[in-house]
C-alpha cells in the first residue's frame, strides 16, 4: 500500500516519476489566468488565519460545505475552519480533498489528513506558521513556487494602479489580462451605468458605438502599456448574428434609451464587438481567451442574498461549434484573428473546439489556436486526463500551453504540481505500454514545454 498522497502521489510507473522529478518538478509556473487580487499582491500580504487565506473567497469550498449541511458564512475563524475540516472526510473522489492536503504538506509541512478530530491542531499549527514564518508572504510564495508571471482579470476601467505599484516590489511579472464583458453584455441591467463608469475612465462620454470601440481601444492600449499579454471573455455561448454598422447602432441606441432588446439583438451587439477587439488584439499580438458554457446564478434566491461568485454557478450546454466557427472565420477573412485559447464548462464540446482549432492554425505561429485547459468544473484528474486526450487525439499536446490556476486564493499553486503528476503519469503510461519510445530527451522536453516554455513562447 502506497502512502497517503505521498512522494510518488499519482505516479504510477518508475517512467511518470522520472518525468516528474527529473524534468517537471522544478520548472517555473506561468499563471497566465486567475483572479488574485492586485491590491493584495502589491501589499504583499500576510493572511491572519488559515481561514482567512482557505474561506475567505473561495466559492469550490463553499459549495461542499453547503453540501455537507454547514453554513460557510460563521464568523468565529476557527468554527469557519472547524466547518471545513469536518466537510473533508465527506470529499474524498473530490479534487478539493487532493488539493486541500498538497497545500498542508507544500505551505505547512503537514501530512496527516485533516478532519474534525484533527481541525484544533492543525489550525494552530498553520495560524503559528502564517504569523511567524518569512515565506508565508505574497511575495515569498511566488519565490517559493517560481512564479515567473500572473495574469489578473481587470475590467477595462481598472485604473490598474495596484499593477504598476508591484511592478519593482516582485522579481514575479503581474500582467494585467483585459476582460471587457460588462461592455459586451448589452442585455445587462447595468450596461449603461457602466458606460458612464467607461467614459470616465477615458475622459469622454460614450453615446454611440463608434464610443464603445474608441473607449475599448483606448484602455487596451493602457493595459498593454501595463503589461498585458492576454484578454479574457467570459461568454454563454460563442456569440455569432452579423449586421451591418448602421443596425448595430440602432440597437445601441434603444438600449440608451431605456428600451428593451431581444436576444438576437443582444447576440449582434455582441459579435459586432468581439470581432472588432479580436482584430485589436491581432494588432497588439495580444492573446483572446474565450470562456465558454458556465451558467451563472443559477439560484436566484441566494444570489439576491449574497450576489455573484459564491457558488451558485454551473455547467451549461448550449451549443458551441457552428458560432465558433463563424465567430473566428469573421476574423480569419481579414487575416486578423489573434491567438486563442478557447475554454468550454462542458466536456461534449472539446471535441468540436479541438476539430475547429485545426482549421486555423497557421504556419507562423506555432500552436496558434489553443484547447484552454480543463477549467473549473473540470480541472480534476479525470477531465485534465479527458482533454489532454482529446487534445492529443485532434491537436498537437506538445503545442499545449498548460495549466492555470484561475483561482483567487494565493494558496493555490500546488494545483499546478497537480497537474504535472497527472501530465507525467499520462505520458509515461504511453511509454510503458509501448505506444509511444522511451526518449526522455524527447519527452523530458515536451514535458517541459507544456509546464512552462510554451506559455512563456506564447504570450511573448
Amino acid at each position: 500500500m502506497k502512502e497517503f498522497m505521498g512522494e510518488n502521489f499519482l505516479l504510477k510507473s518508475q517512467t511518470a516519476k522520472k518525468l516528474y522529478f527529473d524534468y517537471a518538478a522544478e520548472m517555473p509556473i506561468f499563471d497566465y489566468h486567475c483572479h488574485l487580487i492586485p491590491s493584495q499582491i502589491a501589499a504583499n500580504e500576510r493572511f491572519e488565519t488559515i481561514s482567512q487565506a482557505w474561506l475567505g473567497g473561495d466559492h469550490y469550498k463553499w459549495r461542499a460545505i453547503r453540501a455537507n449541511g454547514y453554513s460557510e458564512r460563521v464568523e468565529d475563524p476557527y468554527q469557519q475552519f472547524l466547518v471545513w475540516a469536518k466537510t473533508m472526510p465527506a470529499l474524498i473522489g473530490n479534487p478539493l480533498y487532493h488539493w486541500t492536503h498538497l497545500e498542508l504538506q507544500r505551505y505547512f509541512n503537514i501530512k496527516e489528513p485533516l478532519n474534525e478530530k484533527s481541525a484544533r491542531r492543525i489550525y494552530e499549527e498553520t495560524n503559528k506558521k502564517l504569523k511567524e514564518d518569512p515565506s508565508l508572504c505574497v511575495f515569498e510564495i511566488f519565490k517559493k513556487f517560481k512564479v515567473y508571471a500572473v495574469g489578473t482579470t481587470d475590467d477595462p476601467a481598472d485604473d490598474l494602479i495596484f499593477h504598476g505599484k508591484a511592478k519593482d516590489l516582485t522579481e514575479t511579472k503581474i500582467l494585467p489580462s483585459f476582460r471587457p464583458d460588462k461592455a459586451l453584455n448589452i442585455d445587462s441591467p447595468d450596461f449603461v451605468s457602466y458606460l458612464e463608469k467607461l467614459g470616465e475612465s477615458v475622459g469622454f462620454e460614450i453615446k454611440d458605438i463608434d464610443c464603445v470601440k474608441k473607449a475599448l481601444v483606448k484602455r487596451l492600449d493602457y493595459f498593454v502599456l501595463m503589461g498585458c499579454k492576454s484578454t479574457d471573455h467570459g461568454l454563454y455561448y460563442p456569440p455569432f448574428r452579423k449586421l451591418d454598422e448602421k443596425e448595430v447602432q440602432k440597437i445601441f441606441k434603444k438600449v440608451l434609451k431605456g428600451e428593451i432588446i431581444n436576444e438576437e439583438e443582444a447576440e449582434a451587439y455582441r459579435t459586432n464587438i468581439l470581432v472588432f477587439l479580436g482584430k485589436e488584439y491581432r494588432k497588439r499580438n495580444i492573446v483572446m481567451q474565450l470562456h465558454f458554457n458556465a451558467i451563472r446564478n443559477t439560484n436566484s434566491r441566494m444570489f439576491e442574498k449574497l450576489g455573484p461568485d459564491t457558488g451558485y454557478d454551473a455547467v451549461y450546454d448550449a451549443p458551441v461549434a457552428k458560432k465558433l466557427s463563424l465567430l473566428l472565420d469573421e476574423m480569419e477573412k481579414s487575416d486578423e484573428l489573434p491567438k486563442c485559447i478557447i475554454y468550454s464548462l462542458n466536456p461534449k464540446d472539446y471535441y468540436s473546439i479541438a476539430s475547429i482549432m485545426g482549421s486555423f492554425q497557421d504556419c507562423k505561429t506555432p500552436g496558434k489556436m489553443q484547447m484552454g485547459s480543463g477549467w473549473w468544473f473540470c480541472d480534476h484528474k479525470d477531465g485534465i486526463e479527458n482533454q489532454l486526450g482529446v487534445l492529443g487525439n485532434l491537436g498537437l499536446l506538445s503545442k499545449f500551453v498548460g495549466m492555470l490556476t484561475d483561482s483567487r486564493s494565493f494558496l493555490s499553486y500546488p494545483r499546478h504540481e497537480y497537474f504535472r503528476r497527472i501530465l507525467c503519469n499520462y505520458i509515461g503510461t504511453w511509454v510503458e505500454e509501448g505506444q509511444i519510445p522511451n526518449d526522455m530527451e524527447l519527452l523530458g522536453g515536451m514535458i517541459q514545454d507544456i509546464c512552462f516554455n510554451n506559455a512563456k513562447s506564447f504570450f511573448a
